[in-house]
């Protein structure tokens, strides 16, 4: 007698594979694809994305920080219209999958996929030994769509390029890139509480993401867990006046008197107003950070 598989059939899916670090607008315009080719195959639109990085198992020493910590990118991901996002635990032993293997099992047999979306460098598998080219041979059964790279100022948009510009303190073109502020969150944290000594009470949000931008005072807009967004000016940076040595993120939010402790905030770097350095005095430092205020509310409006 014949044998049935007992595993149920994965639903149908159109497949878009990548870092999506940042979900810029490159990725932005791949999701778009994505979104037509589910439309198309009457299909879920599924992200396939990595943690860690790839290059943080297989080339440590080329591996570069993440724009965006893993919980903030597949909240970016769905806010887009991505149904499904699977996070696949990147190991060495994945990394040593075949392209063949990984396309059989995992793209068609554990995905279901009708489509696949990719970007015009897509590499995968072990030694990064597959192509497009691989998979149109290997399942001529799913549709291929080559998203090609977009550009802007003449450059094509890439989380290489945005992490370079946040390292010069370039918030205003990186947000271009991204379509929106590069933005750090986490939860806020006790500190010193030295800002409320000096009439400017700061909160102290414990940042997840890997990547630090360049240090110094921002204009900033932070959203609340509520939605309600507020304006501001942060420091980021190791605060050196006060014999800081760790980095730190301290946000001073104008017009709010309130405890947000163990709440979330996400700061949004809306402009750059001048780099970290250290005063004489506390005097220094607070006639210093009147005037920062002023700035950021300024950049503000």
């Amino acid at each position: 007698m014949p044998t049935t598989d007992p595993r149920p059939s994965p639903p149908p899916s159109v497949v878009a594979i990548g870092n999506f670090d940042g979900v810029h607008v490159g990725h932005q315009a791949l999701l778009n694809e994505l979104f037509a080719a589910a439309r198309r195959h009457s299909a879920v639109a599924t992200v396939y994305t990595f943690d860690p990085a790839p290059t943080a198992v297989v080339a440590p020493d080329r591996h570069q920080p993440r724009l965006q910590c893993l919980a903030g990118r597949v909240a970016r991901l769905h806010a887009a219209g991505v149904a499904n996002v699977v996070v696949e635990p990147f190991t060495p032993a994945f990394a040593a999958l075949p392209a063949e293997r990984f396309v059989r099992s995992v793209l068609v047999e554990r995905l279901g996929a009708r489509a696949l979306v990719v970007g015009h460098d897509f590499r995968f598998g072990n030694m990064r030994a597959g192509d497009a080219a691989y998979i149109r041979r290997l399942a001529p059964e799913v549709e291929l769509v080559e998203v090609a790279a977009v550009e802007l100022g003449g450059m094509p948009v890439s989380s290489s390029r945005i992490r370079k510009l946040l390292a010069a303190g370039e918030v205003e073109e990186a947000a271009t890139l991204l379509g929106r502020p590069w933005s750090v969150s986490g939860p806020v944290v006790h500190g010193q509480a030295r800002g409320r000594t000096i009439g400017f009470p700061t909160a102290n949000v414990a940042q997840r993401e890997e990547l630090q931008p360049r240090a110094g005072v921002y204009a900033v807009r932070a959203q609340l867990p509520d939605g309600h967004t507020l304006a501001g000016v942060a420091n980021l940076g190791t605060r050196p006046t006060v014999g800081g040595k760790d980095r730190s993120v301290e946000v001073h939010l104008f017009d709010f008197a309130g405890d947000l402790y163990g709440q979330e905030l996400e700061v949004s770097l809306v402009a750059w107003l001048r780099g970290e350095r250290r005063f004489g005095s506390l005097g220094e430092l607070t006639a210093q950070i009147a005037a920062d205020a002023a700035s950021a509310r300024a950049r503000l409006t």
